[in-house]
């Protein structure tokens, strides 16, 4: 299959301006999930209170680190990463000479393998799209990601079913948000849960985003509210 590009996605280039600098470790201190072994992973960084502000998949490039992230969010995101660097000799920058690419054979993907095989290739504005293909592929599978449906800052990480999706690490060591995040998984108090529903029985008051044109919605919804029937194969009870 040709190779297809995600528009939707764009790249962060993490770099070092200076041979002492160590851009995994400076990531290492912010984000969700253990950036200093096997790379790639889907992380998220954090509000002090364990609410998700941004999640991306993390790539690796000789000292250099790539962020795979939505392109709607990647200037925010930037300017939250620079916030943290203070005196840092790092650059962070979008780099456009890079596209996310992705097709749906199981692969790469971090999160789940049945999610497809995703890459990193110089740009190719002629490559074809594949954003629609990727969001019914993703949805059928029931993982939500990127600012609309994850919450914008409002979805507590765990909520996000980061720990079934690999975007968590328990014994990482901190990170901006790690206090509320690791109390949640110790004492079981995950209490709601981003499900992907069809549209008919969608709750508005818990609607975080809609897809008519396939069908569905993802909302917010306390687990004594969910119909087990409606969970992804990943989140059924062992």
């Amino acid at each position: 299959m040709p190779a297809t590009r995600l528009a939707s996605r764009a790249v962060i280039r993490l770099s070092p301006q200076q041979g002492e600098e160590d851009v995994v470790q400076f990531l290492q201190g912010l984000v969700t999930q253990d950036v200093t072994g096997a790379l790639p992973v889907w992380t998220g960084l954090l509000s002090p209170q364990g609410k998700v502000l941004f999640d991306f998949i993390v790539w690796p490039d000789g000292t250099d680190l790539l962020l795979d992230c939505e392109a709607g969010a990647a200037e925010a995101l930037a300017k939250r990463l620079s916030i943290y660097r203070l005196r840092r000799t790092i650059t962070i920058a979008a780099d456009p000479g890079l596209s996310v690419h992705w097709r749906p054979e199981p692969g790469s993907d971090p999160r789940l393998p049945a999610l497809g095989t995703r890459w990193l290739a110089p740009a190719d504005p002629a490559a074809p799209d594949a954003d629609s293909a990727w969001l019914a592929h993703r949805l059928a599978l029931g993982v939500t990601e990127g600012s609309a449906e994850l919450g914008n800052g409002e979805t507590l990480w765990l909520e996000c079913n980061a720990a079934e999706l690999n975007g968590v690490s328990f014994t990482k060591g901190c990170y901006i948000g790690q206090e509320n995040t690791a109390r949640m998984n110790w004492r079981q108090k995950v209490s709601r849960r981003l499900l992907v529903v069809p549209l008919e029985r969608s709750d508005p008051a818990r609607q975080r985003a809609a897809y008519p044109e396939l069908g569905l919605a993802v909302d917010h919804l306390r687990l004594e509210d969910i119909d087990p029937e409606l969970l992804p194969d990943w989140l059924q009870p062992a």
